[in-house]
């Protein structure tokens, strides 16, 4: 049985990439959910993730995999411009579908997805994990407590160091660029502190950089958005930085609190809180926020339980990145053909 008490996911994984250990693997062993069958264009590839991670079986294709009566849940961790295709396929085989983020190459094709999860009728999620760990819990109940006062302004920064120029995060035809892949948590982020400022931020300027010899791929890409309440953010990412970088600062009228890798807080789980009575630094537990996503979202499959994410969500968060490009002077992602 899983951690619930309930009757374990039967999950099949699209792909053997490598974020999969991190974001599923290790997730589903510490909850107690079947890893039931993986795909990948390299059988020889699939046959050694699956056996190296103990999935039961391997499916000769992604479209095997999906149709597969076992796999109830499917998890797809494959490049951005295969994301979109691969929901619909199984929203349309009517599985539960975990999504790496973001659900689509562009708002369009989210909007297709969310229609599909509609006829489904299954959970469809995108994998913000960041949103379910304590420390992101705790920024919001800070604000919500009225310890920093009213919301003024909140920066994000989402940088690592480059991938390789082979690396399918520098692709057009695969939706690659830096704000797919690193900068939808910076807007997501500042989506989610709506309830403390009044509204939804509307974007005000953005400005991005090209990557040399990856025409129409952006590098990096800085957003400033702007609150109805009159509060201002700042959501920045850059794929090539000297290291990394996944921090966010909220500032309110009356103090301000900073968590150094909102992103990855299992690798820093420390929130810095300042106010007019000095400065404390809380921690908040290093537990993967990937297990506090895998279980939130069992809950919902298996018990009904509320999420805060859904395709609705992930069409909002897509529209804002397809804003963000046009104003950048790029162009939004093209959807890919499968």
């Amino acid at each position: 049985m899983s951690e619930t008490g309930r009757e374990p996911l039967r999950i099949g994984v699209l792909g053997a990439a490598r974020i999969t250990e991190r974001s599923l693997i290790a997730p589903a062993r510490a909850t107690g959910h079947r890893l039931v069958a993986v795909a990948a264009r390299d059988r020889d590839r699939a046959e050694a993730f699956a056996a190296g991670h103990g999935v039961e079986r391997v499916a000769s294709s992604y479209a095997d995999l999906i149709a597969d009566p076992e796999v109830e849940v499917v998890y797809n961790p494959l490049a951005n411009g295969l994301h979109g295709p691969w929901n619909l396929a199984a929203l349309a085989a009517g599985k539960h579908v975990l999504s790496e983020k973001p659900s689509a190459s562009n708002a369009a094709e989210a909007a297709e997805v969310r229609q599909a999860a509609e006829r489904a009728g299954t959970v469809f999620m995108e994998a913000f994990h960041y949103l379910f760990h304590p420390v992101t819990r705790r920024l919001h109940e800070l604000l919500a407590s009225g310890e920093l006062g009213e919301l003024r302004h909140v920066e994000a920064v989402v940088a690592i160091a480059a991938p390789p120029d082979t690396d399918p995060r520098w692709s057009l035809p695969l939706a690659g660029g830096a704000l797919m892949d690193l900068g939808c948590y910076g807007l997501h982020a500042l989506r989610m502190l709506a309830p403390w400022a009044g509204g939804a931020p509307r974007l005000a300027a953005a400005r991005a950089g090209e990557r040399a010899g990856a025409p129409g791929v952006d590098e990096w890409l800085d957003a400033d958005l702007e609150y109805p309440g009159g509060a201002t953010g700042s959501a920045r990412c850059h794929m090539a930085h000297d290291g990394l970088d996944m921090g966010i600062r909220i500032v309110g009228s009356r103090g301000e609190a900073t968590a150094p890798n909102f992103v990855l807080p299992q690798l820093d789980d420390r929130i810095v809180i300042r106010t007019a009575r000095g400065e404390r630094t809380e921690h908040l537990g290093p537990r993967s926020s990937y297990t506090y996503q895998l279980e939130a979202f069992a809950a919902r499959v298996r018990g009904g339980a509320p999420l805060p994410l859904d395709a609705d969500d992930a069409v909002t968060t897509m529209e804002l990145i397809d804003a963000c490009y046009l104003k950048a002077g790029f162009e939004t992602r093209p959807r890919t053909r499968i």
